[in-house]
């Protein structure tokens, strides 16, 4: 199988870890405190972040798995987040980030679990606009969410949240709580 020109022109799309460098530091702070583990739940980023993570040499250390949960009925199913949650506050929100963190660290029953929704574009949600993207850490201490705005386009939104994540992450693993 020959791979697109177009995944081999960059270091960024041949090599995850070398287009997310945080992801070593998040490894490396994961090591530091054996059985400190994580899980993730993904909208729109898709399943990048948990990519990124395993794109590091040891993850399998700490990294117990995901849900990209892209469709609202997954984050229902898989995520147990309420319907009525979704209907009253969608799921470009604070809350919704909230809620997916929190259950995926149940669900994997890590020690932190992280989440991304958003709208990664082209173009807008409804009302909400391209690039709005929340982001949540729910660790053993205390839930931490984060808000991204500003569309700089589908790929970089993406990548920007996954960087966001990994911050959130690594924030979480050295503060240890």
């Amino acid at each position: 199988m020959k791979v697109p020109r177009s995944l081999t022109d960059g270091p960024e799309l041949v090599d995850l870890a070398l287009a997310f460098p945080l992801a070593e530091l998040v490894c490396a702070a994961a090591a530091s405190a054996p059985g400190r583990t994580v899980s993730s739940a993904e909208s729109c980023t898709g399943g990048l972040l948990a990519a990124v993570l395993t794109a590091v040499a040891g993850s399998s250390g700490y990294f117990l798995g995901g849900v990209v949960a892209y469709d609202d009925s997954v984050k229902v199913r898989e995520l147990r987040v309420s319907q009525s949650l979704l209907d009253a506050r969608g799921a470009v929100s604070p809350e919704v980030a909230e809620a997916m963190a929190v259950a995926v660290r149940s669900r994997f029953g890590s020690t932190y679990g992280v989440s991304t929704t958003g709208v990664a574009g082209p173009g807008p949600s409804g009302a909400r606009p391209a690039g709005l993207i929340y982001l949540a850490l729910a660790g053993p201490d205390r839930v931490a969410v984060r808000r991204l705005t500003g569309d700089r386009g589908r790929h970089l939104n993406r990548a920007g949240a996954v960087t966001a994540a990994l911050e959130l992450l690594l924030a979480g693993l050295e503060a240890g709580g």
